[in-house]
């Protein structure tokens, strides 16, 4: 019981044990002072709710209830809330990327502003150094390729290899390696060091330092630090494995995607690809030139049965095996028979239709020998737009034991091509109805106009015509592959030596 002017004029038993003799404490005094009805404050480390009851006296008796384990409750839960805000955020900011130094960066940045002073990203050795991402606070991620023992910081060796960390109190600061306190950070006070667990295999290992001033980590900060980890270790083992897929993949494209071409041995080549999926850069259709040791080469332009990386796949295949039947590549028939059986011997449900042209110099002209193998046969363009169709024909690959060819020889004249495609351009659906086929009459038609023409020429009229046909509408892989026998001196787009186009 409080008079008016502040004096305590008498305690239960409670309060007696509570309150030493003398005035009341600060957060009290003040409350009875304004006149409120509630007061909240501290005793010692226990937190107090104090509820006022006036007498008519001016006396006021303040009966005080204790809410530490309350408060304590609300603050735990409070904490828990915004750090599964602060990993929530964490996450996305982590799987914001798929590049494995980018995301080094975003973890040691988030972890120097919300769990340290700073701290370090370590990632395993590559041929004895590691990676490492160092932030301090307020500071821009720095990256680095350090050689270092790790073993010279207590726990970092065993994290590193993915085993559980060692507490905070058994490492000493100060032994702490130069190499792992940023310039200019000032005395050290505490460290933690916590795996960074990955799909399988462990992503590296997370350093956090305090400054000497601060409080050193408690269990609990080492227990959060461990969930970031856990999320950050994740995000780099997710980035790690897209970038050696993406490593892997960039090599096995290398093999698969369409050659460039080029003059050889005085025939003029150009090729020109579209995959059915714009958002793939391989499919079923293919070309090839091999240049041959006698002036003769062997162009090569096919179409595998189906789409997309499958499809591409086959491709390969067969495209490394023609490459090893070269040296029989003067007998067609011979070539297209071994390919058949190694088809058939692989046990493939797909099958391929091939177009072998073989080219050489004739003078002023080109001289070909043209086998279709249950494809398209060729269109010969003369100087004149006159458009021919090649007399050969022959038997899908990959189907039956024995397959049956027809070879067709001719002689370009200087200006005339003869046009080897797949039935993605002639079967491509589009027009003014959006269904209408774009048919061999239509491309007989725009070949009219590509007399005398070069081969990189025609090859982009061709293509250019059919993907204003189709428009949006969805299509099959589109090949073309052009061999022109050179008109004298003429200028082309990319001065008679160009790539194959590629459009995607």
């Amino acid at each position: 019981m409080v008079d008016g002017g502040g004096l305590a004029l008498a305690a239960n038993e409670r309060a007696r044990l509570l309150f030493p003799p003398g005035p009341l404490p600060e957060w009290l005094g003040a409350a009875h002072a304004a006149g409120a009805a509630t007061a909240a404050g501290l005793v010692g480390q226990r937190s107090f709710e104090g509820h006022a009851a006036p007498h008519g006296n001016g006396c006021v008796t303040w009966w005080l209830v204790e809410d530490t384990e309350l408060r304590q409750a609300r603050e735990a839960l409070r904490i828990e809330r915004t750090r599964a805000e602060f990993l929530s955020e964490a996450s996305t900011a982590l799987l914001g990327s798929l590049n494995l130094e980018r995301c080094m960066e975003v973890a040691a940045r988030l972890a120097a502003e919300h769990l340290a002073d700073a701290a370090l990203v370590i990632s395993p050795a590559q041929r004895s150094r590691h990676p490492v991402t160092r932030c301090a606070r307020g500071e821009r991620p720095v990256h680095a390729q350090l050689e270092f023992e790790p073993d010279e910081l207590p726990g970092l060796g065993e994290a590193l290899q993915g085993f559980p960390p060692v507490p905070s109190r058994w490492i000493d600061p100060a032994a702490a390696p130069d190499w792992l306190v940023p310039p200019d950070f000032g005395e050290l006070g505490a460290i933690v060091v916590t795996p960074l667990p990955g799909h399988g295999v462990p992503a590296g290992a997370l350093v956090l330092l305090r400054r000497a001033e601060q409080p050193v980590f408690s269990e609990d900060e080492e227990i959060f630090a461990r969930l970031f980890a856990s999320r950050s270790g994740a995000a780099m083992s997710a980035a790690r494995v897209f970038a050696q897929q993406a490593s892997i993949t960039e090599t096995l494209m290398r093999d698969l995607l369409p050659p460039p071409l080029e003059h050889v041995a005085g025939v003029e080549f150009a090729g020109g690809y579209r995959p059915s999926q714009d958002s793939e850069h391989v499919g079923g259709d293919f070309y090839d030139v091999h240049p041959g040791s006698d002036g003769e080469s062997l162009a090569v332009l096919g179409d595998v049965c189906g789409k997309g990386l499958e499809a591409a796949l086959l491709t390969g295949k067969i495209r490394n095996t023609l490459h090893a039947l070269l040296p029989m590549a003067g007998d067609h028939h011979r070539v297209l028979s071994l390919l058949n059986g190694a088809l058939l011997s692989s046990h493939s449900t797909r099958f391929v239709t091939l177009v072998l042209a073989s080219a050489s110099r004739d003078g002023a002209g080109v001289r070909l020998r043209l086998t279709a193998a249950g494809h398209l046969p060729p269109l010969v363009v003369r100087a004149n737009g006159q458009v021919e169709e090649a007399e050969t024909a022959g038997t899908l690959v990959g189907v039956l034991p024995e397959i049956t060819t027809t070879t067709a020889e001719l002689t370009l004249g200087p200006g005339e091509t003869c046009l080897l495609y797949t039935d993605g351009i002639t079967e491509a659906r589009g027009g003014p109805l959006g269904g209408e086929l774009f048919g061999e009459e239509r491309l007989r038609r725009a070949l009219t106009e590509c007399g005398g023409m070069p081969a990189e020429a025609v090859v982009e009229r061709v293509q250019m015509l059919a993907t204003q046909w189709i428009g949006r509408n969805s299509h099959d892989d589109m090949a073309v592959l052009a061999i022109t026998a050179p008109r004298g001196q003429h200028l082309t787009a990319v001065g008679g030596h160009g790539r194959g186009r590629y459009t995607a």
